[in-house]
């Protein structure tokens, strides 16, 4: 015999009654989770908290952002530590190029303050 399988786990399914509207709705809100009606409900009965999409995108936005943010930091490190890639621009240049990195920043901070609030207000 072919070597063994491993064992099936055995499932058994729930009907419920519902009507249109309320089919409506929890298939509505499964789909904000990203999940199958079926799915979602098992989840819901089993206690589980479902997230939102929106928080995921938003996660990943943030994690995007803070990225960024961390590349800036570096770029703006090795400029400030590397003296002799300093000394190939004039002092004028130098000071525009690290305000511009440090807007960079800042207008990134701001867009993470941003996504912050509004997570925070989705949970509220």
């Amino acid at each position: 015999m072919d070597a063994e399988k491993p064992a099936r786990r055995q499932r058994t399914h729930i009907k419920i009654w519902c009507d249109p509207e309320e089919k409506a709705k929890i298939e509505a809100l499964a789909a904000s989770v990203g999940e199958s009606a079926s799915s979602y409900l098992r989840l819901v009965g089993l206690g589980y908290q479902p997230r939102s999409i929106i928080d995921r995108e938003q996660a990943r936005e943030l994690v995007r952002i803070n990225g960024d943010l961390g590349r800036l930091g570096g770029l703006l490190k090795l400029w400030l530590t590397d003296d002799e890639k300093l000394d190939e621009f004039k002092p004028m240049r130098m000071t525009r190029i690290i305000r511009g990195v440090l807007e960079k920043i800042e207008a990134n901070q701001e867009e993470l303050r941003a996504i912050v609030k509004t997570v925070l207000r989705a949970r509220g």
